[in-house]
């Protein structure tokens, strides 16, 4: 029998009179029946988390760490129910799951560290003030948090706000409701965490629109945090600009690994598969663009095919060595058929997979991939990749670069004064040498440029994000005024 789940207000499970079913995207059974909260709901979450925040920003930086301490204790405590839900309701392969359910913890930990670096400097004077610059919490923070990696992200997204003073008010996605939600809400309880500090709030598709609008329009938030699709990001940065509000926003990708002639093979081979297949190409940070150095594409071509092929599809829950899970809804699966659909009209050839049952869609590579294809225009987010061939170092560049996306990408060559070289030219928040495009630590400055987004979450950058500024001076030279004065 699927679970009930209520949202979580001021401290409190509220029952909803409307739910909406949360699916295992899997065989599209129903997992859980969940809250479909309406406007009236957010705005007593809001009102809720606007009435906590002074006395949750006025407890002592220490105290406000241990909270964050005993939820990373609490979230591993449960880590074994995590991966199972990471499994059921998202799709995730086994392995991703652990990893998920494992790095959780740490954003908590390194939010709770955060804490204990300094907050602001003391700054010279020419007239012999004490001069300093600090940071304090803005308020209400609230995030609207993704599908894919819906515990890793929503974690990101609240914990250092939280750790600094801030309230928040969490919306998770519809199609991760309890996984990128109301989990957050029972570590909350579990833990103690004073009423109104932090609140969840579920919705359906249906109520999405006007519970978004609130959750960056009511005059009582301060800040928003949100990871998603480029198209919804813009509308969101967009309306927290015009009400001038703070805003970090992570959006999607079309992120390139640059293959160089003098690779590990071993490794290229490993950061290919690995970047464009992970949970079913389902990441920001997924490889959507394989380039390859022409004088070493014949040889690395087949066997990227091969690691491809070996990758077992099905149902995640049904069998742990199933890497490639479902894509998480109909609409996806859509997407990705239209991109193989337009490249193969197009001309493109598939060298392995090209096959979709039901949500299940093989992974995936085409060659012979041009720049009036979908595929290459179009963040992707499934198991499908093209494997381009490159000339020069340059030509590499100006092909990852050709997009209006600017995330992450990957280089992969054993001269590292090369790679520094080609990283220093892309266009992209992140670059990593000698690894694959989807890397993440709790405590780096990760985003991107372009469409990719604005602001960087993790360490001290969430904290710069969601705190303002503030000068104080207190004066100690005895400057005189004017003597008009």
């Amino acid at each position: 029998m699927a679970a009930k789940l209520d949202y979580y207000s001021n401290g409190k499970w509220v029952a909803s009179a409307k739910r909406f079913n949360d699916l295992n995207p899997s065989d599209d059974t129903v997992w859980a029946e969940v809250a479909d909260a309406d406007l009236n709901a957010i705005e007593d979450a809001i009102d809720a988390a606007h009435a906590a925040f002074p006395a949750w920003a006025a407890l002592a930086y220490t105290e406000r760490a241990h909270f964050m301490i005993a939820m990373a204790d609490e979230i591993k405590r449960r880590h074994t129910d995590i991966v199972d839900a990471l499994q059921a309701e998202a799709g995730g392969w086994f392995g991703k799951g652990l990893f998920e359910a494992g790095y959780v913890p740490e954003v908590f930990h390194a939010a709770a560290a955060s804490n204990y670096a300094p907050i602001g400097e003391v700054m010279p004077s020419e007239y012999h003030k004490l001069s300093i610059a600090m940071r304090r919490p803005i308020g209400v923070v609230t995030v609207i948090s993704p599908w894919n990696f819906p515990a890793l992200l929503t974690s990101r997204g609240l914990a250092f706000p939280m750790a600094a003073g801030n309230t928040v008010v969490l919306k998770p996605s519809e199609e991760t409701p309890f996984t990128g939600g109301v989990l957050f809400a029972e570590i909350a309880e579990a833990v103690g965490l004073p009423a109104g500090v932090l609140n969840v709030v579920t919705c359906s598709r249906d109520n999405v629109q006007s519970v978004g609008n609130e959750l960056i329009e009511n005059p009582l938030v301060k800040g928003i945090s949100f990871t998603g699709s480029t198209a919804v990001g813009r509308q969101i940065a967009a309306k927290a600009g015009a009400h001038l509000k703070k805003a970090c926003i992570e959006l999607g990708g079309k992120d390139a690994l640059i293959i160089c002639d003098d690779a590990d093979t071993e490794r290229a081979l490993g950061a290919a598969n690995f970047g464009s297949f992970m949970h079913q190409g389902q990441v920001c940070m997924s490889v959507e663009k394989v380039l390859v150095q022409d004088t070493i594409y014949e040889k690395f071509l087949p066997a990227f095919v091969k690691r491809a092929a070996a990758l077992q599809v099905g149902d995640p829950t049904a069998e742990k060595s199933n890497v490639i899970g479902p894509l998480i809804n109909d609409k996806q699966v859509a997407q990705v058929k239209a991109q193989l659909d337009d490249a193969i009209a197009k001309g493109a050839r598939v060298e392995v997979g090209g096959n979709i049952h039901g949500r299940f869609v093989e992974p995936t590579i085409l060659t012979g991939v041009t720049t009036d294809m979908l595929i290459y225009q179009n963040e992707t987010f499934g198991p499908v990749v093209p494997v381009i061939p490159f000339t020069t170092d340059e030509h590499a560049i100006a092909i990852a670069n050709d997009t209006e996306y600017g995330l992450s990408s990957g280089v992969i060559t054993r001269n590292e004064q090369r790679g520094f070289a080609i990283a220093a030219a892309l266009e992209t928040g992140m670059c990593h040498i000698n690894c694959s495009s989807i890397n993440d630590e709790p405590h780096i400055p990760f985003g991107g440029s372009k469409a990719s987004g604005v602001g960087r979450h993790g360490g001290r950058w969430s904290t710069e994000t969601f705190t303002e500024t503030r000068w104080i001076t207190m004066d100690r030279g005895g400057r005189p005024y004017p003597p008009v004065f």
